[in-house]
């Protein structure tokens, strides 16, 4: 393609190395590096190149064009005509804030874009934030955090003020900080009132204010806990000064579960884990301020004005915060990017399939005949044995969490099971056991070979799996051979902090589903079993069998929208559309005329699997329809459907329904072609009304 530089588009060199590009329509400014500028200032001259992601990065962002200056400006003029007849300045003010990326000027902190940033890769996230100088000036740094993990993230920012801003600017998630109501936690107490009250009061506003613009998912942070106090140990009883914030945290906790799909961030144990002394300025400006003390060593020497330009020397302060002024940006950021992950599913781990001997246990089970030796008259259980009791808590709670637990072992299966015994003085509700998992290989054959084997069998692909092994040998060949697994093992002291903390492992809530994973996919396996040994039988003989139970419901209050998002988060198999509903969609849905929200819950012989199937309607399209793959081919989709055609059908002209396809919803391809309608074009599926 012939491309060349825009006429808009301006560059200006601002240091030696660093060349700002300023849109002169839209306003929006990127800070390069002189050598991308250099390349960039090649295409003055129109250029024929071939399109990479560099150059569908710089035409997305209108850097460059392939129109001619003619055509350009005629495209320009066509953007700006639904902003017909208001005023020029408005106008374009309105355009500038719908394209914006980036934060206000003053607290910009920029690292100059090279080709790499520029052409992004991986996922796009667009994220609004909210909030003062805090969170602003970690916008650069949230996209270098993203951009680590693959995720080409964009970043606009504004005011706590400007709310109107959610509704003017394409977005996946909303990020608030740094709200000025904080002020008021140290005032004057009065009766009848808390000192958070003001505060609280802020954010439910603003959240009320982004529920009526936004369904998308919304992080709040918490307030960093001060690390000094006006009366030192003087401070006493709930309204002392660091016990103020503490409050205002938890009140903030309470608050966000009025709203759907708010989730609090908690920078301030992200700030305690980091060295809060070197983070939280409270020890050097004043008590409520809570920025950086690095921001210091780069204000603007202008500034020094107030102090008759008389300061101390700047480098006892830096060599206190470690030489980076902005070492608290890059803290803020991973709790931020973290909570992101979780929210939005990026990358998300469904099962974790550990090695036995040196993991769970020391050493090998077979030999020590036991998987420890423990007692307390030996140690207590926080000595040595506590590395151990702690991983199995861990690996515990992922359970909790809906996590499925596998092993693959070389073992004789039959020794591990006779060996694997605790004691009656052991903490066994600490302990994993064999029932803990859901399903096993423990032979001599080949771990690649059975990680695939309980790829096969839980029906998940590869990217699904963490895999943890002490074996150096080991973890290099599923590396090798199953390069989309997840590995660890290297050593064991970080391993259960990663595993509680990591986002991929992690969900913004825990349904009742979820908790009982593990009993539903061992139910599931059965099944399976039962199926693979009814020879002789047919599949709806079999199916008949099972005695299959299928309650179908119109959701009419929230209590079920968590399952339901995380149905439509999760299931990629048969799914018609891949749209991903947040909480707070499905209850913005919920509440207006005309559309439905049906749910499936499903239960057999063999247990109850629970709410498995969503469907969402709106304005006679179904929108989104999901199956869990547990109950795929018992019939489930069939009745499903029936009901839906039955109960919202003839309220239209037409039921329509969208399969998009993806690499994994084979099985749903065919759902509404089994279901009469008829192909309208663009994989959109129309049904009369049957009256």
């Amino acid at each position: 393609m012939r491309l060349r530089l825009s006429n808009y588009i301006h560059l200006l060199p601002v240091s030696p190395e660093r060349v700002l590009i300023v849109d002169a329509i839209s306003h929006v400014r990127l800070v390069v590096t002189r050598e991308f500028a250099q390349y960039l200032h090649g295409f003055t001259t129109p250029r024929d190149v071939q399109a990479d992601d560099t150059i569908r990065a710089l035409l997305e962002r209108a850097i460059l064009t392939d129109k001619t200056p003619g055509d350009e400006l005629a495209h320009v003029a066509g953007m700006l005509a639904e902003y017909h007849g208001r005023d020029p300045g408005v106008l374009l003010d309105q355009f500038r804030r719908k394209a914006s990326e980036g934060v206000q000027p003053y607290w910009a902190v920029t690292a100059a874009l090279g080709e790499s940033d520029l052409k992004g890769g991986g996922r796009r996230v667009d994220v609004l934030l909210f909030g003062e100088c805090d969170v602003q000036m970690e916008a650069d740094f949230l996209r270098r955090d993203a951009a680590a993990r693959g995720v080409d993230l964009r970043v606009a920012a504004t005011f706590p003020s400007d709310l109107r801003f959610a509704a003017e600017h394409a977005h996946d998630a909303v990020i608030i900080g740094a709200l000025r109501g904080r002020f008021t936690i140290v005032e004057e107490i009065h009766a009848g009132r808390e000192p958070h009250d003001a505060f609280i009061l802020q954010v439910r506003e603003i959240l009320r204010g982004l529920r009526q613009l936004t369904a998308a998912p919304i992080l709040i942070d918490n307030l960093p806990e001060p690390t000094v106090q006006p009366l030192g140990l003087a401070e006493r009883g709930a309204h002392g000064h660091r016990n103020r914030f503490r409050a205002a945290n938890i009140a903030l906790a309470a608050l966000v579960e009025d709203f759907a799909d708010v989730h609090v961030v908690d920078v301030a144990a992200a700030y305690a884990g980091a060295g809060a002394e070197r983070l939280v300025d409270d020890g050097e400006v004043g008590f409520v301020h809570c920025g950086s003390p690095g921001w210091m060593l780069q204000r603007a020497e202008s500034e020094k004005a107030a102090v008759h330009n008389i300061f101390p020397d700047l480098a006892p302060l830096a060599r206190w915060v470690g030489g980076d002024p902005y070492g608290r940006e890059p803290v803020a950021a991973r709790a931020h990017v973290d909570a992101l992950a979780t929210v939005l599913g990026w990358d998300r781990k469904k099962c974790v399939i550990v090695d036995l001997d040196g993991v769970l246990w020391p050493g090998v089970l077979a030999e020590t005949g036991r998987p420890f030796a423990w007692s307390e008259s030996v140690s207590g259980p926080y000595s040595f044995i506590g590395l151990f009791f702690g991983l199995h808590e861990a690996l515990l709670a992922l359970k909790n969490r809906g996590v499925l637990l596998a092993c693959v072992s070389k073992n004789d299966e039959a020794t591990v099971r006779e060996l694997w015994t605790y004691e009656d003085h052991y903490p066994k509700q600490q302990l994993l056991t064999p029932d803990d998992f859901v399903t096993w290989r423990v032979n001599w054959d080949d771990k690649v070979e059975n990680i695939r084997s309980i790829a096969a069998e839980l029906g998940f692909a590869m990217d699904a799996f963490l895999f943890i092994d002490d074996s150096p040998v080991e973890r290099a060949r599923v590396q090798a051979r199953l390069p989309e697994v997840e590995v660890w093992g290297e050593e064991l002291f970080s391993l259960r902090r990663r595993l509680l903390n990591d986002p991929r492992l992690q969900l913004p809530r825990v349904s009742a589903e979820a908790a009982a994973r593990t009993e539903l996919t061992k139910a599931q396996l059965q099944r399976a079993g039962a199926r693979s040994g009814a020879d002789g039988m047919s599949e709806s003989e079999f199916v008949a069998s099972l005695n299959v139970q299928t309650r179908i419901e119109q959701v009419t209050s929230p209590e079920s929208l968590t399952r339901v998002s995380e149905l439509f988060q999760r299931t990629t198999q048969f799914n018609t559309t891949g749209v991903r509903f947040s909480a707070a969609e499905l209850a913005a849905l919920m509440g207006a005329a005309g559309n439905y929200i049906y749910t499936a819950s499903v239960s057999d012989r063999f247990g109850d699997h629970g709410l498995v199937g969503a469907a969402v309607i709106r304005q006679g399209d179904i929108a989104g329809l999901v199956l869990s793959c547990r109950v795929l081919g018992l019939g489930v989709e069939h009745e499903f459907m029936r009901r839906i055609i039955a109960e919202v059908g003839p309220h239209h002209p037409y039921l329509t329904g969208r399969i998009i396809p993806t690499a994994r919803n084979t099985p749903v391809r065919n759902l509404y072609r089994d279901h009469d309608f008829a192909p309208a074009g663009d994989g959109l599926w129309r049904l009369p009304a049957r009256r």
